[in-house]
């Protein structure tokens, strides 16, 4: 079943629970004069997602399609979403725009950006933040929504599980067992632990986010410096002593 929830002022996470894998996955729709939609989820998602678009917007009037990185959640129906809404642009690094992008969407050329450059789809006004790695891959990055606060913060602060649509209370300890979880099983590492891992999310942290729209799991609503700090915490004391312990 996929579900629709407003998470801030006309920004509505879309939401499939796939129960076999025990996981969410969500995109997020920004109503605006240029409407923006991050994440657009696996191809095979494409007419539930399409349906709850449908019932928020005309589909066709898309104009803005953001992710973070090239992947199938993430951007898997690029090229369906750009089918049915022509002037639908994706979003995305600059990295990704030349090295994935511009080859996969059959000549629609991507908007890439750069760290810290701003645009605008009307009433909202998005920073990007360039965060290679984090959560994973060369050209990932983040958008952060200035108006509402909102950062679309992709797989940080991912939990397992049919959760709440949002939340007030700490995530923290449900994206532990989940990178626990995952730890132990075949996609072990799907977090990258790094140098740069703990100074990119401490970087998100200083943003001080009021959302943090995560796609797996709940949206986290309140204190978004601390839940961020705390969730790289978490990271450091779960992959850094894994990367400790390989290298001993």
């Amino acid at each position: 079943m996929t579900n629709i929830t407003e998470i801030a002022p006309d920004i509505f996470r879309i939401n499939t629970f796939i129960p076999e894998i025990r996981l969410g996955f969500s995109q997020f729709l920004v109503r605006d004069e240029e409407p923006l939609l991050f994440h657009t989820g696996m191809r095979g998602l494409f007419p539930l997602v399409h349906e709850a678009v449908g019932k928020l917007i005309d589909p066709s009037t898309l104009r803005w399609v953001g992710f973070s990185h090239f992947e199938a959640d993430e951007c898997g129906s690029l090229n369906e979403w750009q089918a049915i809404a022509p002037d639908a642009t994706a979003v995305c690094s600059f990295v990704g725009k030349i090295v994935s992008v511009d080859d996969f969407t059959s000549g629609k050329q991507a908007k890439g950006m750069m760290d810290g450059e701003t645009f605008s789809t009307g009433q909202r006004t998005y920073r990007f933040l360039s965060t290679p790695h984090v959560p994973h891959c060369w050209e990932a990055g983040m958008l952060f929504e200035e108006t509402t606060g909102t950062l679309f913060c992709t797989d940080l602060l991912g939990q397992n599980g049919d959760v709440e649509a949002k939340t007030i209370d700490s995530v923290i300890d449900d994206a532990r067992q989940a990178m626990v979880e995952f730890q132990q099983g075949p996609l072990a590492n799907y977090i990258p632990y790094n140098a740069n891992t703990d100074r990119e999310i401490k970087r998100l942290a200083a943003l001080k986010p009021k959302v943090c729209a995560t796609m797996h799991g709940s949206v986290y609503e309140g204190n978004g410096e601390r839940e961020l700090l705390g969730y790289a915490e978490m990271l450091r004391e779960i992959l850094d002593s894994d990367v400790s312990v390989a290298a001993g």
